[in-house]
């Protein structure tokens, strides 16, 4: 298989689970409320989890590599900075367009990377795909339960974006794997802002809504995040 196919259909799978994270929220119905409450805050607090094993295992290592301390420390800082004034104008904002796009804010230079790690033949490409399709289905089951509780979008418009939004990956990975290849520095950096983006998310959307009083699952399904993500850098080692 051509291998711009192949990294277009590994990101669009990765996009798509965004759209089976909201079809799982669309349907999910579990009685008794507080154990419904309980499965919600299960799936964000996993999703959290696959977003740090994502920072800990693969951004962060294959990023710092060919950088200087100093180059680490502004790229990363840059990045968790970056992400906190994406976070002040997309509240500012009010709208459904800003939850859509923050769930874009790390898809994309995950996406990126992932692109030139394929073509680079990193052997963690693959894994990487792996934990930006675990990390959107939560996102995707979280953003869809917020936009319909505070928007007036029907579910049918909501599930469309979603698909749409899942083509936004191959386009960026397709990017990655034709133009930055050619320039394994600048793909390390992407890898190291979008890092810092994605821990400053973590810290300040995932883990409070993840929390949830006497009950000890959602941080467990953390755990089971990270877990999942660290199996899979094992078996890539091997």
């Amino acid at each position: 298989m051509d291998q711009s196919l192949q990294v277009a259909g590994v990101a669009f799978l990765a996009g798509i689970a965004m759209a089976v994270g909201g079809v799982i929220a669309r349907f999910e119905r579990l009685k008794p409320d507080w154990l419904e409450e309980e499965f919600r805050h299960t799936v964000i607090a996993f999703g959290g989890g696959a977003l740090l094993s994502a920072v800990a295992l693969v951004l962060v290592p294959e990023g710092a590599e060919p950088h200087s301390p100093l180059a680490v420390a502004l790229l990363f800082g840059g990045g968790g900075v970056a992400f906190l004034l994406i976070d002040v104008a997309l509240a500012a904002a009010k709208s459904p367009a800003a939850q859509l796009a923050a769930m874009l804010s790390d898809f994309i230079p995950e996406s990126l990377a992932m692109g030139a790690a394929f073509a680079a033949g990193d052997a963690t490409a693959p894994l990487l795909a792996m934990l930006i399709g675990i990390q959107n289905l939560p996102e995707g089951f979280n953003a869809y339960r917020e936009l319909m509780a505070s928007s007036r979008l029907t579910s049918r418009s909501v599930m469309i974006a979603f698909a749409a939004m899942s083509l936004l990956g191959p386009a960026a990975a397709l990017a990655g794997l034709l133009w930055l290849a050619a320039y394994p520095g600048v793909v390390a950096g992407v890898m190291l802002f979008a890092a810092g983006g994605i821990l400053y998310l973590t810290f300040q959307d995932i883990a409070p809504q993840a929390r949830l009083e006497n009950r000890w699952a959602p941080p467990l399904g953390a755990v089971a995040g990270f877990l999942l993500g660290l199996l899979g850098k094992l078996m890539v080692a091997a």
